[in-house]
């Protein structure tokens, strides 16, 4: 029976088989498959989506954190810049399935860990990303309190005004959720030129500051040396950049939330290119400059830019900055950690957790993981938070990967990742595929081993990286033999119906103009 239809390059569920899946308890209209004609989202959309995310108070840290550890300025912008050039290959990968068959990180998830067994793999993505929620509510509620403090001296002094900054910020996150993916595209939209001009801004403030002073961009350069001895230097520099690809270690995994609304391969291939290294490199030389230009005008490294801006004594200039720290982190926020992260818990009970209860429980989580203490210092930012969870997660990267390309060849039973019981291909042993956690566990043992055994603590100074190529490596081995969840060439052409491409858009960025069988909507750009 044809339970699916290929229209030019993308794949979707036919309306009988759209209504099949809306009785399973494994199904929500959060979780449902993406219909093409709602995959509307361009590379400039896609770009803009990462440039959102990219310009942020955490990834600002990124490169300041490292110098005040002891990078130079030019270690601390390659740092950054090779880890994120290294982890776009599994985000750009990963984002494949998402666009082809218009699927969620938890539905994705379904295909290696089994029905049930996506579970874990997004609660250990949530955890991750209600972890990231609090810590960027708490940096966006310190620029908004910023601002009332520089507007009024009875809120400076007031004791309570920290707690209700952050209350009145996580409000403003969980709203925006509320409202859905379209609005979030708009918010994305407008908000990366406005932060482009913002950040420009705050570079040109910084070196005025040190210009003021009769100083220059050789003495912010001159301000960090490196001051990591020679021995410790290469372990330094792995964990180091180890904490910048697990920075997005979380979205290598859940991109498909994303890239399920691209119109098609090219555009989320594109504009994930566009987006995420340039916009991570500009935040490398802006965090790296303002933190050195710290250092000459007050003689100490700030790398904190909350802290930054407040001490800058001026009322406009704590005004201006904190608004565009708030707007940075709501961007941020909302789009990789409180969509990601209330899909992964809606995917527990997708009938009783819709994805607006879930994006109260991932607020929840946020307040309960208490942000505060992970950014306590630099050292429990790079080496504690970025550096744990980075081991975690770089092995289920390995391992969708694997299974995606290497076992399945790109072929998926879409209907089958909805239905409950043992008829789905992707049941395996009581809805858990046992030979994906096996290899999840095995991957992630030795980082974890040299977490706590001074002995062979490189093994957890390169923590992502190995567990995700020993995940990249075992998954194939350990499934062969399993041909249950494969869908063969013929098969697929069983459950496969084609809709005629009709006309090329003129325009490079749109998608092919489609028809599809009687009845249905001709896409148009």
């Amino acid at each position: 029976m044809k339970t699916q239809r290929k229209i030019d390059s993308l794949y979707e569920l036919n309306a009988d088989a759209s209504e099949s899946i809306k009785n399973s308890r494994y199904y929500n209209e959060d979780l449902a498959p993406t219909q093409v004609k709602k995959r509307t989202w361009n590379t400039y959309n896609m770009a803009s989506i990462w440039i959102g995310m990219s310009i942020c108070t955490a990834s600002y840290m990124l490169p300041s954190s490292l110098v005040a550890v002891g990078f130079s300025w030019w270690q601390a912008i390659l740092t950054v810049t090779l880890g994120n050039v290294v982890v776009l290959l599994p985000i750009i990968l990963n984002a494949h399935a998402g666009t082809k068959y218009g699927i969620p990180f938890p539905v994705f998830a379904r295909l290696a860990f089994g029905v049930k067994g996506s579970n874990i793999a997004a609660i250990a993505r949530a955890i991750t990303g209600a972890g990231w929620f609090g810590i960027n509510c708490w940096l966006g509620s310190e620029a908004l309190n910023s601002i009332l403090a520089a507007m009024s001296t009875s809120w400076a002094s007031w004791d309570y005004s920290s707690a209700i900054a952050f209350a009145i910020f996580w409000g403003a996150n969980v709203y925006i959720v509320y409202r859905g993916p379209e609005v979030i595209k708009f918010m994305e939209s407008w908000g990366s030129p406005l932060l482009i001009v913002l950040c420009i801004g705050l570079f040109i403030w910084s070196v005025g500051s040190v210009f003021s002073v009769g100083k220059g961009i050789p003495d912010i350069l001159a301000s960090m040396p490196s001051t990591i001895t020679p021995d410790a230097f290469w372990p330094t520099f792995l964990s180091g950049l180890m904490a910048n690809i697990s920075f997005w270690a979380t979205l290598a995994l859940n991109i498909p939330d994303f890239s399920r609304y691209a119109k098609n391969q090219s555009s989320q291939i594109k504009g994930q290119m566009i987006g995420l290294v340039p916009a991570m490199f500009g935040m490398a030389v802006l965090g790296t400059i303002v933190t050195g230009a710290t250092f000459v005008t007050t003689g100490k490294l700030i790398w904190d830019p909350v802290q930054v801006i407040t001490n800058s004594g001026n009322s406009a200039m704590i005004i201006l900055g904190a608004v565009g720290i708030v707007i940075a982190t709501l961007t941020t926020n909302i789009a990789a950690n409180a969509v990601a992260t209330s899909n992964d818990i809606s995917n527990i009970n997708p009938r009783k957790l819709s994805f607006r209860r879930s994006s109260l429980i991932t607020g929840a989580l946020g307040v309960i993981i208490m942000p505060w203490q992970l950014l306590s210092s630099a050292g429990a930012y790079v080496f504690g938070w970025l550096g744990t969870y980075g081991m975690i997660l770089g092995p289920l990267a390995g391992i969708f990967i694997a299974d995606y390309y290497m076992h399945r060849k790109m072929k998926i039973d879409v209907l089958s990742l909805y239905e409950d019981n043992s008829n789905s291909r992707y049941w395996y042993t009581n809805g858990v595929n046992w030979k994906a956690v096996l290899v999840w566990v095995i991957a992630f043992a030795p980082a974890l081993l040299g977490k706590v055994i001074p002995a062979i603590s490189l093994l957890s100074n390169i923590g992502w990286i190995l567990g995700f190529v020993i995940a990249l490596i075992l998954y194939p081995i350990v499934m062969q033999g399993e041909n249950k969840s494969l869908l063969s060439d013929e098969e697929n052409e069983i459950i496969t119906e084609l809709a005629e491409p009709i006309i090329l858009a003129a325009d490079s960025e749109s998608t092919a103009v489609l028809e599809e069988p009687a009845g249905s909507t001709v896409l148009k750009k």
